[in-house]
């Protein structure tokens, strides 16, 4: 046995192979012939793996055999099961958190946000430890006992509702996005951060429960002369907004549950006003009063603040929903490349919603938006909701700038930047949706740039927009 070459080796499991595919091309006439056909397959197989043990077959091929270390913790007992009654991350994931920046806060961190790490978030639920949160005065901790729901106005039979009152109606389960309508603000400008989190950070999606507010609007009996209702918070600022009836009877919701669990105090415990698709500050936290009237409340967040002045002098108000949107998840400055070499395959992945429907196509650009290859949806596709998106790429090692272009069943396609500006100005703040650059450096590493000046890239979304694709 010890005169056997590798090539003899080869020969034998070519043999073998051939023997296999022989005996697997034979029709099977009956149960025992195939049992059969199976046993001398398996002889075959053995015979030609006991030539030469593993360990012997790579040393005469000159080829170090793996091995497995034992580690340390597989030698003692793990923590008990009840060791943390609620559950916790392992410590190895200690840098998975939401991150806060001095330049979207008051200073002190009462009036903050604090966003998502898009670039550890898998499928389209975000978990509600890393859901960003926007707070204006702070985040109460209010005892559900005491927590009171008004519904008064123009309609028939005013309500004061418990949680538990609350809970008892009908209750559903829908899966939908939060973003804030600043959220990604400082790109109207230029690029400010080469970082996914502080880009784009203001946008998480969660599985929410809770009552449809026509459920429980039944019970009321809201006049015909009621067009707008008026959504209090309960928070420190008391936080308020208008909406218009049409979306109150829509898709509006009393929400108690995120994630199948209790709303976490950050996020609006007990309960919050959720209105799909819509901008983030709408979905009041705390909500304590539902109040319906006939015009417009002009509150403080709709005038002084969630208002855009425009390049003519007129002040854009009550733009509620989000427009078609997009980001490059992986690769990103803080997921880069580095580890890669020329040749490899890589996933190139990210994020696409629309608070106006459901996304039908996402396309993908390698040169910075002159040419694009569509990138296949991926998972569920709901509407108002993430969607994802992802694209297997073989990395050349050359530098290359990613983007990716969103559309929805609206007809709605991501703009360029240069468009939105022109109808914005660069002094915008809200409702930026405009395409989303990533630089890929030769090594790897990720940056934030910005593309603008592009007429190909207009004339092709007027082209698509024009033919209803």
């Amino acid at each position: 046995m010890s005169d056997i070459t590798t090539k003899q080796v080869s020969d034998s499991l070519a043999v073998s192979d051939d023997a296999s595919k022989e005996v697997l091309d034979v029709p099977v006439q009956s149960r025992r012939d195939f049992f059969k056909k199976i046993s001398l397959l398996s002889v075959s197989a053995v015979a030609s793996a006991t030539i030469l043990s593993p360990t012997k077959a790579a040393a005469q091929a000159n080829v170090s055999e793996p091995k497995w270390i034992q580690p340390e913790w597989m030698s003692r007992l793990g923590h008990k099961v009840n060791w943390h009654p609620y559950g916790l991350p392992s410590p190895y994931q200690h840098n998975v958190v939401r991150r806060t920046i001095p330049l979207f806060s008051s200073g002190d961190m009462y009036a903050a946000v604090a966003m998502c790490p898009l670039y550890d978030s898998s499928g389209i639920i975000t978990p509600n430890g890393l859901f960003f949160c926007r707070d204006h005065g702070g985040t109460p901790i209010i005892d559900p006992n005491e927590y009171r729901l008004m519904i008064d106005g123009l309609v028939e039979k005013p309500l004061l509702l418990t949680l538990d009152q609350i809970k008892r109606y009908p209750a559903e389960d829908r899966i939908h996005f939060i973003e804030c309508p600043a959220n990604g603000a400082a790109g109207f400008r230029g690029p400010q951060f080469d970082s996914l989190q502080f880009s784009k950070g203001m946008l998480s999606c969660a599985q929410w429960t809770g009552v449809k507010l026509s459920v429980l609007l039944a019970d009321v009996g809201v006049k015909p002369e009621a067009k707008w209702m008026l959504a209090e918070g309960g928070g420190p600022q008391t936080l308020s907004r208008t909406v218009p009836i049409e979306k109150v009877w829509d898709d509006a919701m009393i929400v108690w549950a995120q994630n199948g669990e209790a709303i976490r105090p950050e996020n609006g415990y007990p309960a919050r006003l959720l209105l799909p698709g819509w901008e983030g500050n709408l979905n009041i936290k705390y909500v304590r009063r539902l109040h319906f009237g006939k015009h417009p409340f002009h509150t403080q967040e709709e005038t002084a603040e969630y208002t855009m002045l425009t390049p003519t002098g007129k002040a854009i108000q009550y733009f509620f929903p989000l427009a078609v949107n997009s980001v490059i998840t992986s690769p990103c400055p803080e997921r880069p490349w580095t580890d890669l070499k020329p040749g490899d395959m890589v996933e190139i992945s990210g994020i696409a919603w629309s608070g106006q429907g459901t996304i039908t196509h996402v396309d993908i650009s390698f040169d910075g938006g002159n040419n694009w290859v569509e990138a296949p949806l991926s998972g569920l596709v709901l509407p108002k909701c993430w969607t994802r998106f992802v694209y297997q790429y073989k990395w050349e090692g050359k530098p290359i700038i990613l983007a990716s272009r969103a559309r929805d069943d609206s007809g709605d396609i991501q703009p360029t930047l240069d468009t939105q500006i022109s109808k914005l100005g660069v002094q915008a703040i809200y409702h930026k949706n405009a395409i989303f650059y990533w630089q890929v450096l030769a090594d790897g590493t990720v940056t934030k740039v910005q593309m603008r000046n592009n007429a190909k890239i207009d004339a092709a979304i007027h082209k698509l927009q024009k033919e209803g694709k």
